[in-house]
């Protein structure tokens, strides 16, 4: 049986999807990134061939997200995508008229403007956690609450607090202030996951064009409290993608496999083994030129594998690659 893997790695989880030949999603891993992708990527590869069927044949690896060079080298991907592409070709596998994807992770969120199966316009924010999933969970815990039960606080509102999102220093500070003058947790609850869809709209969505079909991924998908926000706002109830958590790491697996099938080339795939090894990574400032570059690299046994991160393409060439 043929197979292809997608791994998505990103600033707090790390996603693999396994697929098969028909783009059935044959296994699957979720994993807390915690500072550490290589261990989580070799940690994920153990666990997906836990899962894997036992006829099953890796033959083609892609790699996504933000830690997607550093797991394409440990991997030996086959192919490297941006995120925007691994999450559209997704959403449009599941939802072909979709025309614009919400997609909100642990640390970083995203609009995808589609039109005619096309991505032509896109939007981002990495610098504000205002609007992400590591913001609402430090929220639930400093409320004692799980975060698997937000949403069900939020749905159980009926008369949100206004609270400020434009910034988590206020938005926490707003919701203190709430609590003391005596609103209802279910309240004040739901009036935040009003405010981070306020917040996202005014800052990632800014100036895009938001139509109908709507697709929600990413992990804050699971907050229904959340999803109810964004049915309010637009009068119309966005859709759920499938393996919400896992779409950037199966858009990944569907265009290996294309590729692989178009150049009908072979898996550069490292193996399982890899596992096993013990891999370095490190930093340095490039003083070549004025921009001074932070050039990423690894290595195993002093010898580097590969390097990036500069705008240029000088500390790409490895000697002896």
């Amino acid at each position: 049986m043929k197979t292809y893997l997608g791994v998505d790695v990103g600033s707090v989880t790390t996603k693999l999807a396994l697929i098969d030949g028909s783009l059935n999603t044959l296994a699957s891993i979720y994993l807390r990134t915690r500072g550490n992708p290589v261990d989580m990527v070799k940690e994920g590869l153990e666990e997906i061939k836990e899962q894997m069927p036992p006829e099953a044949e890796i033959c083609g690896v892609a790699t996504t997200g933000s830690g997607r060079y550093l797991a394409g080298v440990i991997l030996g991907a086959d192919l490297v995508k941006n995120e925007i592409t691994a999450h559209a070709v997704a959403a449009m596998h599941y939802m072909p008229d979709v025309q614009t994807i919400f997609e909100i992770g642990g640390q970083d969120s995203k609009v995808i403007i589609i039109r005619d199966g096309i991505v032509i316009d896109f939007g981002m924010n990495s610098v504000c956690a205002a609007g992400t999933g590591s913001f609402l969970e430090h929220q639930a815990e400093r409320l004692n609450i799980r975060i698997e039960d937000f949403g069900g606080h939020a749905l159980r509102s009926g008369n949100p607090a206004r609270i400020a999102g434009r910034c988590t220093v206020f938005a926490e500070s707003d919701m203190i202030h709430k609590q003391q003058m005596g609103y209802p947790i279910d309240d004040i609850i739901y009036g935040l996951c009003q405010s981070m869809v306020r917040n996202y709209l005014n800052n990632v969505a800014l100036g895009k064009e938001i139509r109908p079909k709507m697709a929600f991924q990413g992990g804050v998908a699971f907050n229904k409290g959340i999803v109810r926000a964004f049915n309010e706002t637009f009068d119309t109830e966005v859709y759920i993608s499938p393996h919400n958590e896992l779409m950037g790491a199966i858009g990944a697996a569907f265009l290996v496999k294309e590729e692989m099938e178009n150049n009908h080339g072979k898996t550069s795939f490292a193996g399982f083994g890899i596992s096993e090894t013990e891999y370095k990574t490190s930093s340095f400032i490039c003083k070549a030129c004025p921009n001074l570059c932070e050039i990423s690299q690894i290595s195993v046994n002093g010898k580097v594998l590969a390097r990036w991160g500069g705008r240029c393409d000088m500390w790409e060439r490895i000697e002896g690659k």
